[in-house]
């Protein structure tokens, strides 16, 4: 008995201690968001100069590669560069990343993105989206395509990057773009729509369990998972994805008018050498080797926006970062 009276005394000052720790570095961690004016509450938005990145590398390379003379030599002329670049007045790029799912979800980054550049982004500078998504629901994606028709409506310069996949809703968002740009085997196209859902009917039938459905409006439900569907149901169902199909062809015709549609809109997918040819793309060329060309000639800003977490990840990210400080 004394042994447990001891251990639960024990146990009662540690808890106590992680307590107070927890409270003073949450006591630190609001400090620290108030005094720097952010709040992982409400978001945050990270900037990456690219030109800062190649720049890096190249040194990087070059002090691995030159003799000590010659490397000296590299960093004069580097310097001076830098320099002269600081005074010229240059056009900026700015890249997007969308990494798109069944649902799009990525879509709620995309907007506080293109937000953001639309606040800073003037006339002569150019928006670069490296896409990849092989599509999803329609309603996600449709936003998403609404999102890049932002930065058009704006008069910037978009320009779409396809390095693995941008197909059904992907390519919708694609289409948006002034200029696309695809991996030589990247995949593209499929401007299609599909709908599947099992139906257990019988099965419930052959168990003894009924199933009922009420409904208020005629085709409010066409096509069901339980209940018995009607060749009725079917063909109306059938309708509503043919006027989706034809809302998507009317989409990529208004933005890519060049596109046979008649050749494309079949549901088919093409690599990136053959949707060339379909007029699907206008060039083929990877996204690192546009931006790393463009670079000469433009400040380039990688723009990422991070969304809300949740209390407890916000606390144990914002500890270690506060930590990290002392």
């Amino acid at each position: 008995m004394e042994f447990f009276s001891e251990y639960g005394l024990f146990l009662a000052k540690a808890i106590t201690i992680v307590v107070a720790v927890l409270v003073t570095a949450g006591g630190i961690v609001a400090l620290i968001a108030r005094s720097s004016g952010h709040s992982e509450a409400q978001g945050r938005l990270d900037i990456r100069h690219l030109n800062e990145n190649y720049d890096g590398m190249a040194l990087a390379l070059k002090s691995a590669i030159l003799p000590k003379k010659a490397f000296k030599q590299f960093q004069k002329e580097r310097k001076a560069h830098e320099k002269q670049r600081e005074k010229t007045e240059r056009r900026h790029v700015f890249v997007l990343n969308f990494h798109g799912d069944i649902r799009a979800a990525a879509v709620t980054s995309l907007r506080e993105e293109v937000t953001a550049v639309l606040t800073a982004a003037q006339p002569e500078d150019e928006v670069l989206v490296r896409l990849e998504s092989a599509g999803g629901l329609v309603h996600g994606y449709g936003l998403a395509a609404a999102q890049l028709l932002r930065i058009r409506d704006r008069r910037l310069k978009l320009t779409v990057a396809v390095d693995k996949v941008a197909a059904s809703g992907g390519y919708m968002m694609a289409c948006v773009a002034d200029r696309i740009i695809a991996a030589p085997f990247a995949i593209l196209g499929s401007i299609g729509v599909i709908a599947q859902l099992p139906n257990f009917n019988r099965l419930l039938k052959k168990h003894d369990v009924d199933f009922e459905q009420f409904m208020a409006g005629e085709h409010k439900r066409t096509v069901t998972l339980f209940g018995e569907n009607t060749d009725k149901g079917r063909q109306k169902f059938q309708e509503e994805i043919e006027d989706i199909h034809s809302l998507f062809k009317d989409f990529v015709k208004n933005h890519r008018p060049q596109v046979d549609l008649e050749r494309v809109a079949t549901g088919e997918h093409w690599f990136g050498a053959r949707a060339l040819d379909c007029r699907l793309v206008d060039e083929l060329r990877t996204s690192d080797d546009y931006l790393l060309d463009t670079s000469t000639g433009a400040d380039l800003y990688e723009i990422i926006y991070t969304g809300k977490k949740p209390w407890l990840a916000r606390l144990l990210a914002q500890t270690g970062e506060a930590l990290g400080r002392f």
